[in-house]
């Protein structure tokens, strides 16, 4: 897949573009229908398929103090992408200029004058512009003029009975509620967080599960306090089971201020720290809670570890 990071010249003279715009934050299901949309009707057309996304979402700037938490980091959002099979993806870098510009204006100097978009496809709840002032309706005003045409498609419902479409806000949700199995189904795999390995006090050593402390970026969404089973990739490439806590460990600290990601991983003995890692959540085995003293948090951790390889054995990475 082609990387385009500027569109102050069209990227591909004498061709015509099929392409969708949005956060794509977290690459789900509904995200995926879109883009397949996208793909089968530049197919069909002879034109290139491209996503247009932004490299921080829209609110981080627009309203910061109240912006979502990011399913995905820009890296693993590219990754997810590429993955789709389209042409390109074309990375906007979204600041203040950019969130004051007009829609028309918008549409003039990228749709048309830059990618000469044949088809546009987004979602029918789709908005754009400043203030969100563009909407599907305007878009095809504007498509009439500028020679292209707009596809709106219906948001993916869920599969669990629930009314309401497969969403990044829904997804945040589960996660908020520990409910990593259903954020897996939304995404349509389980949910991942990264970061690097860095020292912490030893803890787990000395109670006999050794843990990778992994500092997962404040601006990305993390699950629930809790402890679960996933799946730890190290940055070579090598794939464990891993138990995992994500919580302020009460047994030891009366008030922790921010939660520690902490994965043990099975049968692995080795040196992980500055490495970078990969952590999917697939179960959620328990919640948080604080022991009266060591040998029953020993105990406890003994039981989690092998409901862990349990629940993993039963569903392979």
């Amino acid at each position: 897949m082609q990387l385009v990071t500027s569109l102050d010249s069209p990227p591909w003279k004498g061709e015509r573009t099929v392409l969708t715009i949005g956060a794509y934050d977290g690459v789900h299901r509904g995200h995926l229908a879109i883009i397949e949309a996208v793909r089968r009707l530049a197919s069909a057309s002879g034109a290139r398929s491209a996503v247009m996304t932004f490299d921080r979402h829209p609110a981080s700037v627009v309203r910061p103090e109240s912006a979502p938490k990011l399913l995905t980091d820009l890296d693993q959002k590219l990754e997810l992408l590429a993955a789709t099979g389209l042409d390109a993806t074309i990375v906007i870098h979204f600041d203040e200029a950019q969130s004051r510009e007009e829609p028309a204006h918008f549409v003039r100097r990228v749709l048309i004058d830059s990618l000469d978009a044949s088809i546009v496809v987004v979602g029918e709840d789709f908005h754009f512009g400043r203030g969100r002032e563009g909407n599907v309706e305007l878009l095809r005003r504007l498509g009439v003029e500028g020679n292209f045409e707009v596809q709106p498609l219906e948001l993916v419902p869920r599969a669990d009975g629930v009314d309401e479409p497969i969403s990044s806000t829904a997804i945040r949700r589960a996660l908020a509620g520990g409910q990593v199995e259903l954020a897996a189904e939304l995404l349509g795999r389980p949910f991942e967080a990264r970061g690097v390995v860095v020292f912490g006090d030893q803890r787990g050593r000395l109670l006999g599960f050794p843990t990778a402390n992994v500092e997962v970026p404040n601006a990305v969404c993390v699950p629930a306090d809790g402890v679960y089973a996933g799946w730890y990739e190290r940055s070579n490439g090598d794939i464990h089971q891993c138990a995992l806590n994500l919580g302020r460990r009460p047994t030891f600290y009366e008030h922790a201020d921010h939660s520690l990601l902490e994965a043990h991983l099975l049968d692995f003995e080795g040196d992980l720290y500055g490495e970078r890692a990969e952590v999917r959540f697939t179960h959620f085995l328990r919640s948080e809670r604080k022991f009266n003293g060591i040998d029953a948090l020993i105990t406890q951790l003994k039981h989690d570890v092998e409901h862990a390889r349990i629940v993993l054995d039963a569903q392979p990475s």
